[in-house]
């Protein structure tokens, strides 16, 4: 060593610290490279991860991702719409499938996912409103790097299309019943007209036979039988009203006698109103213009007032029906003594199946329906309400011009 110079040390000490002497320059080199495609891979890869993650924003269905647990791993943007609490990650499948069994896995869709099936399913939920919201479900294993499964979960909201299938079947079934009670009054019409026309025989009788006016014993009859004359009359009426009630509208357009329209529609309902100690008065004026239009969707528009009106009074009450000419148009108003509608859900009932009805008690169509018909005919439908005042709903339709 005493024979090596102190250029030939320091330059040996340079090989070992460059790794000259076992010639791994080209190592390192290699090293960077690699360190070099690594940061492209992860910049590609976040790159790649955005993408994901604004594809997984942007479904317009909730998505939730469980882990091999049954825990929420990952959710998208609309899942807290639809379940704040239930979806938050570290959650349980049975916060949301099955709140009341405290283990379930088997019989949820998470569970079953899980088990490596894919499933489809159906369920409701009551939200915090009391509302009742339905839900399509789609639950897909995914296998992660270890070989175990996780569960992919789709929900979407199908409560709109539930209510319209819902409301199919009802209208459906009442227009069933519709044809039912059109064949069932025509079979009624025919021997309430024989009832009349004998009634009416036996009266003209009485009058024409001074015998059988002079008997003491038949000195009532006369009036007996006026009161079946008019009581036959009076039911052939109501089931013409309900005749032509069940008729479904063709589009005819025509002049159309809105007090007639009335009548019919106060015929039908005079019976459930008297029942549950409802009066209904009528003014009418007389000289009401006629309106163009389709009469059996008018119809419809002022049995849905009217049907309101009495569903609004509880323990009795007054439904007000009275028409008058203003300038050009025809105006009708259905008022009620009724609860009248809160404040903040005035601009919400002309909306398709909302109601403040009761479940069961109403499809939350009637005034979306009539809104719609009275738009077509050129007219205006408006309600004036307060909360425990009663409602007064006005309906303006354009008058016949005379020529």
């Amino acid at each position: 060593m005493s024979d090596v110079k102190p250029t030939q040390v320091d330059e040996v000490f340079l090989d070992r610290l460059l790794g000259l002497e076992s010639s791994k320059i080209g190592y390192y080199a290699d090293v960077k490279q690699k360190i070099q495609e690594l940061e492209a891979a992860n910049l590609g890869l976040r790159t790649k991860k955005s993408e994901l993650q604004a594809v997984f924003d942007s479904i317009g269905d909730a998505l939730v991702i469980y882990d091999n647990n049954g825990l929420v791993q990952h959710r998208n943007h609309v899942s807290p719409r639809f379940f704040p609490q239930e979806t938050l990650v570290g959650k349980s499948c049975r916060a949301l499938f099955h709140p009341d069994q405290m283990s379930a896995l088997k019989a949820c869709p998470v569970g079953q996912a899980l088990n490596g099936k894919s499933v489809q399913l159906s369920f409701s939920s009551t939200r915090i409103d009391g509302k009742n919201r339905f839900y399509d479900v789609s639950a897909t294993p995914i296998e992660d790097p270890n070989g175990q499964n996780r569960a992919l979960v789709f929900i979407r909201d199908v409560t709109n299309r539930r209510n319209q299938e819902l409301q199919l079947v009802q209208s459906e079934k009442m227009s069933s019943i519709g044809v039912l009670a059109a064949g069932v009054a025509h079979e009624i019409n025919n021997p309430l007209t024989s009832i009349a026309g004998y009634a009416e025989a036996l009266v003209r009788r009485f009058r024409d036979d001074t015998d059988l006016v002079a008997d003491r014993r038949l000195e009532d009859f006369p009036h007996y039988l006026n009161v079946i004359v008019r009581e036959a009359y009076r039911c052939k009426g109501i089931i013409d009203s309900l005749l032509s009630f069940s008729r479904k509208s063709d589009g005819h357009i025509d002049s159309v006698d809105i007090n007639q329209l009335l009548g019919e529609v106060v015929e039908l309902v005079c019976l459930r109103a008297r029942h549950e100690n409802i009066r209904i008065d009528e003014t009418l004026q007389a000289d009401l213009p006629l309106v163009v239009g389709d009469a059996a969707a008018l119809r419809q528009v002022f049995m849905n007032l009217v049907m309101n009106a009495l569903q609004a009074i509880e323990g009795g009450g007054l439904v007000t029906i009275s028409t008058c000419r203003q300038e050009a148009e025809v105006v009708i108003r259905v008022a009620d003594s009724g609860k009248g509608i809160a404040s903040d859900l005035i601009e919400q009932i002309w909306n398709p199946f909302f109601t403040t009805k009761d479940v069961g008690a109403g499809s939350g169509l009637g005034l979306a329906v009539s809104y719609n018909i009275v738009k077509t005919h050129q007219g205006e439908i408006e309600v004036d309400s307060r909360e425990g005042n009663g409602s007064t709903f006005t309906v303006r339709l354009p008058a016949c011009q005379k020529s």
